[in-house]
């Protein structure tokens, strides 16, 4: 079984104000790189075999840290990149809601299933990083791997990994806290077409990283 860490970067110039980055490059802020550094203290004993982040500056940012305190390099993986909002990159949810009424409106409804204009599916986000996963536990089938990536791609995979809809990310899990540190232990159940069938272990969710186990 390969234990996967998945921490979501940390805070960005963008956050205070609710606006969606998605491809866009985001600079942390003071607090973002003090959040990476926590990432980076928890990773000291983590006994980590690989670090793994999307190429985003947001992301490679959060991962150095953790980096420097294991002596790993980061690896750069494009299919970790967050979902493209399109049209709604850099936007807050007011400013959707006047310019993209019908389109914010079908994404609350299926925010996998609809995307923004000129933007990606959730669903196509996954099939996309999926296989990044598969890679990983074949590369350390008995590994500990950390993956520094964005908040709507480790929820939505996090539902479609779980068995659950992805559809209901926004629902079901409502915050992802930055550089919180979500623990699953992957492969664990494994049956072939079985849909919204579970393949991994839950071992923390959203956990602060001086609270998550090693």
């Amino acid at each position: 079984m390969t234990t996967f860490f998945l921490a979501r970067h940390g805070e960005t110039v963008w956050h205070a104000e609710h606006r969606y980055a998605g491809n866009s490059d985001v600079a942390l802020t003071r607090h973002g790189l003090g959040q990476a550094a926590a990432l980076g203290a928890w990773a000291v004993d983590s006994q980590l075999d690989a670090i793994v982040a999307s190429p985003l500056s947001r992301a490679q940012r959060s991962a150095a840290p953790a980096a420097e305190t294991t002596g790993l390099a980061v690896r750069s993986e494009p299919r970790l990149v967050e979902i493209d909002f399109g049209e709604a990159e850099g936007l807050t949810p007011d400013e959707l809601t006047e310019r993209f009424p019908e389109e914010w409106t079908a994404f609350t409804r299926a925010p996998a299933s609809n995307p923004f204009p000129g933007g990606e599916t959730g669903r196509a986000g996954i099939a996309r990083a999926i296989p990044v996963f598969d890679e990983l536990v074949e590369e350390f089938p008995d590994g500990r791997v950390l993956i520094v990536a964005h908040a709507t791609l480790i929820r939505l995979l996090f539902c479609e990994l779980a068995g659950m809809d992805p559809d209901g990310y926004r629902d079901l899990l409502p915050v992802l806290g930055n550089c919180h540190v979500t623990t699953i232990v992957y492969p664990w159940a494994t049956e072939s077409g079985a849909a919204h069938h579970p393949r991994i272990r839950l071992l923390g969710y959203d956990v602060p990283p001086w609270h998550a186990k090693m």
